[in-house]
């Protein structure tokens, strides 16, 4: 069941679903926001075994400081033995994905359902 976010910033918001905490960024990821960012996703990443899904639905505007967010959560998240999934629908953001390769290493999913399905069948091959 999906819950209304619970706004941490004005770019982030985070809610619980079947098991796994969704971030939910919102507006344009740039420098300014990526530091207000930074440390929220810090602190959910830096849990042991953490299901975590980033959804990029809401998102405007994306350059290459939401890049490193998105690099350094999922380091953080494989170190320490949790699922990282992303979902993302924006052309030009896929296209940044793409290019750079993180669309190989965090293949984005259209929806939640999807990237909750996902994770489920990750879970299922360990």
């Amino acid at each position: 069941m999906r819950h209304e976010p619970v706004p941490l910033t004005r770019q982030l918001g985070v809610y619980e679903d079947r098991g796994h905490t969704v971030l939910e960024l919102r507006g344009e990821i740039d420098i300014v926001s990526a530091a207000e960012i930074g440390p929220v996703l810090d602190r959910v990443t830096g849990r042991p075994g953490v299901r975590l899904v980033i959804d990029l639905r809401p998102v405007e505007f994306f350059d290459c400081s939401g890049l490193r967010l998105l690099y350094r959560a999922r380091a953080r998240v494989l170190e320490r033995g949790g699922q990282l999934h992303l979902v993302c629908t924006h052309p030009l953001t896929l296209r940044v994905f793409r290019v750079t390769g993180l669309a190989r290493l965090l293949p984005p999913q259209p929806g939640l359902d999807e990237a909750l399905a996902r994770s489920e069948a990750a879970s299922g091959s360990l």
